[in-house]
């Protein structure tokens, strides 16, 4: 294990942590990341870009914002409709939806952010939702927090209620990211650059 304390830095980059009620769960996700720092070779999780071709905005903050627009919607779609999201799946499926970014970016990033990735899980080659949904299962989290990682269409069959909110937020997130850093939508984003990647 690496001496980089990344506890401190995952404690440090998602005050969101603090609102998951069950302890056990709030260690799960925090584990989680710290694997996939370790394993990714990252010094510092601020240096995770949101996406490979946007490092301006960095990845924390792309899943800081997910996690707020999700759980706003979820008091909304509570306090409105009378619906009964889970809280702390919401919130811990957001904090995790991206953690396989840790495993997907290593290649679009300068060598001196990184220390050694472990090139067993440090690749391009699965998509960092499904590896997210990996990480989860490997720490334990419970499996409506596992199947509520997994945001592109088509990857898991079962959407939840607590799945939708992290699908949403993602592309409400990601979507203002495009608009500020690029001037164009996700959708544009897509279009423009899924082929050259």
């Amino acid at each position: 294990m690496s001496n980089i304390d990344y506890r401190e830095q995952v404690e440090t980059a998602f005050p969101e942590l603090d609102d998951i009620e069950d302890d056990s769960l709030r260690e799960q996700v925090i584990d989680a990341w710290c694997l996939g720092l370790e394993r990714g070779g990252w010094r510092d999780i601020e240096d995770v870009p949101y996406a490979w071709n946007i490092h301006e905005v960095t990845n924390v903050e792309h899943v800081r914002g997910v996690t707020r627009i999700a759980v706003q919607s979820a008091e909304e779609q509570r306090d409105f409709h009378g619906a009964a999201p889970d809280f702390d799946v919401v919130r811990a499926a957001c904090l995790l939806h991206d953690v396989g970014k840790c495993y997907e970016y290593v290649d679009f990033v300068d060598d001196d952010v990184l220390d050694d990735p472990d090139p067993e899980y440090a690749t391009e080659e699965i998509p960092h939702s499904l590896s997210g949904y990996a990480l989860a299962h490997e720490v334990g989290c419970p499996l409506a927090v596992q199947r509520a990682i997994p945001h592109f269409i088509g990857e898991i069959p079962t959407r939840t209620l607590e799945a939708e909110l992290v699908k949403s937020a993602n592309s409400a997130s990601s979507n203002a990211i495009t608009q500020a850093a690029m001037g164009i939508s996700l959708q544009e984003w897509v279009e423009q650059y899924s082929q050259t990647q």
